[in-house]
């Protein structure tokens, strides 16, 4: 009888410890939009007014926890460098967007998202635009993703690719490229014009086909989907073209719509809905282009909303920071949730890392938070009050609460530059357009902003960042 009592209750360990282990590791699907202002989704005031409704986008944010006041880096390689490690682009070398055609990335020293989560367990897969190494070594399926589909650089080479002059440079075209874990990606076709349209649907086929295989192997995965969407050119799939009513922008918003409630619905089909963290946001605000402004004969106009904030991409404004943001775990984190709490990008490896068990780096300066109590409803307050404000490698400012002191100002992506002698002080509550300077009367601001930048710069000294271009093998020197 005792030894009957003793398997019932083994059984029940067994039967009970199962859900919780699935639960302990959480599936994690990231989207990641490119050059995606504030004011696009409907859940953030845009929607319909930018030319489509974005239903299944609103439902996401509806059914989870939407951060008004999430936060990245203002270009493309930088924000995806502090995604990825938990760290200011600045320490690891990708503060800019490389333009030249040498060595660039993620040295093998940084430790990403992907290869803390793979170590913890989890089947990785990306598809979609790195922006972070193009050479051997430098790829995606060397920093821990099991397998990669997309692009290395960024989409605006699918445009010059298609010009006569890139032609008689002697320069090497984009491909796409296929790869998995340690080994060299296969290039699988050039990234030209033909396939600019066409290449988020492919990314989203493939997303959905690992979510089912590794759900159907039981694994815990991550699932990493940085798009080519919204960044120029503005071409929509030929199945939305025209489908909006009111312009290529208005299509390729309800394709972006359409392809997220594609993910969701899988997720739903799967039964894995509440063992699967989503989260969508962007790597920065919009761009500023027209189809004035160029000289091809595509439809290429960009009209980027960044919401009530100022400005574009390439400038140290609320438009270019702030990005919409929404995260949804049921039976975790409460719907309807809202919250203009401060966050930032490299928050989400901590934070990831607590809930799905994995190890953040302790050999080096990791600028991130965990927020995780603060995602799951347990604590009000995002523990993060501000954050230092990088344009490329140049500090231009610093955010504190709702407060921005403004050391440089660059009107747009290649707008006017200018340097104050005396910080530019806003209230971004009261001035969200940043024009009114009210550093008098308000000298106290500075107090109160600057000792945040002090630690900065003085961490930068003791843990000198990595130089662009540094080769592999990297050890990092301290003084």
């Amino acid at each position: 009888m005792q030894e009957l009592k003793q398997r019932i209750a083994v059984l029940f360990l067994i039967l009970f410890a199962l859900p919780v282990l699935a639960q302990d590791k959480p599936n994690i699907v990231l989207i990641f939009m490119d050059n995606f202002g504030w004011g696009e989704p409907g859940f953030n005031g845009g929607g319909i007014i930018r030319g489509a409704a974005t239903p299944r986008l609103d439902q996401l944010a509806a059914e989870g926890l939407r951060l008004t006041n999430f936060n990245v880096e203002v270009q493309c390689t930088p924000s995806r460098s502090a995604i990825m490690t938990g760290r200011y682009a600045i320490r690891s070398g990708n503060g800019t967007v490389p333009l030249g055609e040498g060595v660039y990335g993620l040295v093998q020293w940084e430790i990403t998202m992907a290869e803390m989560l793979s170590d913890a367990g989890y089947a990785t897969g990306m598809f979609g635009k790195w922006h972070l190494g193009r050479t051997k070594g430098r790829f995606p399926t060397d920093q821990g993703f099991d397998e990669w589909y997309g692009v290395p650089n960024s989409t605006d080479e699918s445009v010059y690719s298609s010009l006569p002059e890139f032609a008689a440079s002697g320069l090497s075209e984009t491909f796409v490229m296929d790869g998995k874990k340690e080994s060299v990606p296969k290039k699988v076709r050039p990234y030209r014009l033909d396939y600019r349209p066409l290449i988020d649907r492919d990314l989203t086929d493939r997303a959905i086909s690992f979510m089912r295989q590794q759900a159907d192997a039981d694994n815990p995965f991550f699932v990493y989907l940085p798009y080519t969407a919204t960044h120029f050119p503005t071409m929509p799939h030929p199945d939305f073209i025209g489908k909006s009513g009111n312009g290529p922008w208005g299509d390729l918003l309800m394709q972006i719509d359409s392809y997220v409630g594609e993910l969701l619905d899988t997720i739903d089909e799967l039964g894995i809905a509440e063992d699967t963290i989503v989260i969508f946001t962007a790597d920065n605000g919009p761009e500023a282009l027209s189809a004035g402004e160029t000289s091809l004969t595509v439809e290429t106009a960009v009209h980027g909303s960044a919401g009530p904030w100022r400005s574009t991409l390439f400038t140290g404004y609320e438009g270019a920071l702030r990005v919409p943001f929404a995260v949804r775990w049921p039976g975790r984190i409460d719907a309807g949730r809202v919250s203009d709490e401060i966050v930032h990008a490299m928050d989400l490896f901590p934070t990831l890392a607590n809930i799905a068990d994995g190890d953040v780096p302790d050999d080096r300066v990791i600028d991130g938070i965990d927020m995780s109590e603060f995602l799951l409803g347990r604590e009000e307050a995002s523990g993060r009050e501000g954050f230092i404000v990088y344009m490329g490698n140049d500090i231009f400012g610093v955010k504190w609460r709702d407060w921005k002191l403004h050391f440089k100002e660059q009107t747009g992506w290649n707008g006017v530059l200018r340097e104050y002698t005396m910080p530019r002080a806003y209230n971004l509550m009261n001035d969200p357009q940043e024009r009114d300077n009210v550093l008098f009367p308000h000298t106290w601001l500075p107090k109160a902003a600057l000792p945040q930048l002090e630690e900065h710069v003085a961490s930068l000294k003791k843990f000198p960042p990595i130089p662009t271009g540094t080769a592999d093998p990297y050890k990092p020197k301290r003084r």
